[in-house]
């Protein structure tokens, strides 16, 4: 029976898709990571460890891939013209589920970011970040941001979902908010001097919003001035018992990975489960660890790859809508390993942000295939459109 439903799903795929133009390098390379994942999962769960703190099931990761595995699929046969006529619902149904956490979402760590839904922990902050691509991708589709109130409608359909998550709070989503839009603002046609203008307009209410408090919480304000004074090595270790804990082990695991590493599994890290959260937020500090510079360089120039290939895809397309969507995938990829990579090294402010197709959570894996098969998707579903961009050559 399963061979019958494989097969079937086999025979809609190459119907659905031309296969001459799907980007089978781009499914290629993505595996490669996804495999990768897999591996450091599954060695940091079967690792001996003399703490019992924070135990890793690789199981209970494999039945996140069995439910995730899915919106790939579905994704993947999903038209362009179904998907720009369905944006705005979309949307609204993200926006909806992020609304409705602080009522019907549970609490843990001082955050209320999850629904429960019994069999599956639904985070709709992470599915906030596709429904933002969509719906920007349908404005600015017939919108080139050239004069000032062209801005006002893209602004407003990102900071309302903004302004729930922060209140949540989710930092890490929003920090990948800011850069998706951005980079879709200048996709789209904003000049490369507005969106600089923008990103010190932002940096300075940020540096304004530390200084005089304005909705920063204790704990945020707290881990802000830890990383500019963790830049110093004695103030990094005099505070390792205490708000730099997690950065502290995070830079260790690190260091104690230099080149060849330590093995997999047979990490600090993963020993002693010391490092907060090691099997999602600070998975590249372990796979640092046990596979040294030379492996993780590896895994990051392969990401890299990867992302440059979304884009490469996205400069080929000539309908401008898939562009923009796929263009935001790039983005969405290219947000959370800079953020990532960016913490765990002490490049940014310490906040909770898995790394795409390698960490563990559910709703993340979700996000992650469901983006990755529309862009493989959009890629090979040409349809014909009348928009002046499709009368240029890329």
């Amino acid at each position: 029976m399963s061979g019958h439903i494989l097969g079937i799903h086999l025979l809609i795929f190459f119907f659905a898709v031309r296969g001459r133009e799907f980007d089978w390098h781009v499914l290629a390379v993505a595996t490669l990571i996804f495999l990768v994942g897999l591996m450091v999962i599954h060695a940091i769960s079967g690792a001996e460890h003399i703490s019992g703190r924070q135990e890793v099931s690789f199981s209970g990761h494999l039945r996140k891939v069995a439910v995730a595995a899915p919106c790939f699929f579905l994704a993947l046969f999903l038209r362009p013209r179904w998907l720009r006529r369905n944006a705005w619902l979309l949307y609204g149904l993200c926006l909806t589920l992020v609304a409705l956490v602080p009522f019907i979402g549970v609490e843990r760590n001082n955050a209320r970011r999850w629904i429960d839904l019994r069999f599956y922990d639904l985070q709709p902050s992470e599915l906030a970040k596709l429904g933002v691509i969509l719906v920007l991708a349908r404005v600015l589709q017939s919108n080139r941001l050239k004069r000032p109130r062209d801005w006002a409608l893209p602004a407003a359909l990102v900071s309302l979902p903004v302004l729930f998550i922060l209140r949540q709070p989710d930092l890490g989503t929003a920090m990948t908010l800011a850069p998706i839009t951005l980079g879709m603002f200048y996709l789209a046609g904003a000049r490369g001097r507005t969106i600089a203008k923008l990103v010190l307009a932002s940096t300075l209410l940020g540096v304004c919003a530390f200084q005089f408090q304005w909705g920063i919480r204790g704990y945020q304000g707290e881990r802000i001035e830890v990383w500019l004074s963790s830049f110093e090595a004695d103030e990094l270790i005099e505070n390792k018992h205490g708000a730099a804990f997690h950065a502290y082990h995070a830079r260790t695991a690190i260091g104690n990975g230099e080149v060849w590493g330590q093995g997999l599994g047979e990490g600090v890290a993963s020993r002693i489960r010391i490092l907060p959260e090691l099997d999602s937020d600070s998975v590249i500090a372990v796979i640092f660890e046990e596979a040294g510079f030379v492996g993780c360089g590896a895994l990051l120039i392969a990401y890299a790859l990867f992302i440059g290939l979304i884009f490469a895809s996205a400069s080929e397309m000539r309908d401008r809508f898939a562009r923009l969507v796929v263009g935001g995938v790039g983005l969405y990829f290219a947000a959370h390993l800079f953020i990532h990579c960016g913490v765990n090294l002490g490049m940014l402010p310490m906040t909770g942000l898995p790394l795409p197709l390698v960490s563990t959570g559910g709703t993340s894996l979700l996000m992650s295939l469901t983006a990755i098969g529309l862009a493989l998707g959009l890629s090979s579903h040409y349809e014909r459109t009348l928009d002046e961009d499709s009368f240029k050559r890329y």
